[in-house]
């Protein structure tokens, strides 16, 4: 098992079953996190003896980079993974620092038809070790801190709950990686069971919803997980979950031409969402190989923006990043595999 991969509540409790003091955890936390050391001879304040158990029982790998993309303002990584699997992240900078997107499993079972990611089904779970070593992998490059993540790379994040609430904790954690909850935000197509239990989760991290579309028969025919989950249930999900922890929840609304970014469709989301505490985050599409789907043009993008301003509905565009590298979801994995 990777030291990576484990909480520092979990890291106290291996401590304790090897008779030594449960401090020694915070200790590992400040060299793996805030010192960055991976050598773990050079824990010059743990005595010899920890440190040998430790390199017996724990690895302290982590995932490989072996391609960088560059564009202006974003940068993709490729990471090649213990088991030869890859999976990408994403490094935008925006004027309040750097966010990194991360991949939460291998491939992707959704199937959403707009999404690279989905045409390579999951082949497995990624481990807590492989997302934290993501942003560490990535900072080292760079040499620069990473001031916000989203979860919203190759994978439904919600179908690895376990694995990715653990990573939270780490990368939240004062002597983990020490990125504030509010800077932490999670998408989901729309796991009902798990946005419930998501609710009671005790960091404030954000939500966000991938919507793309005002209705059940154009959602199912773009993301086959709405015949599980339709809208109507999604929504009250939502509703419980803003309820429970009084957080303002993002509805992700992708813009493909001629087939969810008319003026219609507008004004059939604003009576969806009416009343709810959320924003719309509308994102202009990143073509893929997908041929079906092409990016709306920026006269539909206004319109669909300023229909929903008059009808009171917080909204957004997001800015568009990556149109000269492989920055769609999944689309340099795809590339590589």
């Amino acid at each position: 098992m990777s030291i990576y991969g484990l909480t520092r509540e979990e890291l106290e409790q291996y401590f304790l079953t090897i008779n030594e003091k449960k401090f020694k955890a915070l200790q590992i936390f400040e060299w793996l996190y805030q010192k960055k050391e991976r050598n773990i001879a050079n824990f010059s304040n743990i005595k010899k003896e920890i440190r040998e158990r430790l390199q017996k029982d724990f690895s302290f790998d982590l995932p490989t980079i072996v391609k960088r993309e560059i564009d202006e303002d974003v940068e993709k990584f490729l990471f090649k993974l213990s088991d030869g699997e890859h999976i990408e992240a994403v490094l935008m900078r925006h004027n309040y620092g750097l966010s990194v997107c991360v991949s939460s499993e291998v491939g992707c079972n959704m199937g959403c038809r707009f999404c690279e990611s989905g045409r390579l089904k999951k082949v497995r779970d990624l481990k807590t070790s492989e997302m934290v070593g993501q942003i560490i992998q990535i900072e080292k490059e760079i040499n620069e801190r990473i001031k916000s993540v989203v979860i919203m790379g190759i994978g439904e994040p919600l179908d690895n709950y376990q694995n990715v609430m653990n990573f939270i904790k780490i990368i939240n954690d004062p002597k983990g990686l020490a990125i504030g909850a509010r800077h932490i935000t999670l998408s989901t197509c729309g796991l009902i069971p798990k946005i419930k239990e998501l609710s009671t989760f005790p960091l404030q991290i954000n939500l966000a919803i991938s919507l793309h579309a005002p209705n059940d028969e154009l959602r199912s025919s773009l993301m086959p997980i709405n015949k599980a989950y339709p809208l109507k249930d999604v929504i009250a999900a939502v509703k419980e979950y803003i309820e429970k922890t009084n957080r303002r929840v993002t509805m992700e609304y992708i813009l493909l031409k001629d087939v969810n970014d008319s003026i219609a469709c507008a004004h059939e989301l604003a009576t969806l969402l009416r009343g709810m505490n959320v924003y719309v985050n509308l994102i202009p599409y990143n073509e893929t190989n997908h041929l079906e789907f092409k990016k709306s043009s920026k006269k539909a993008i206004d319109a669909f923006y300023q229909t929903l301003q008059k009808e009171k509905i917080n909204v957004t565009v997001r800015r568009e990043f990556g149109s000269k590298i492989s920055a769609a979801c999944g689309q340099l994995r795809s590339k590589e595999l």
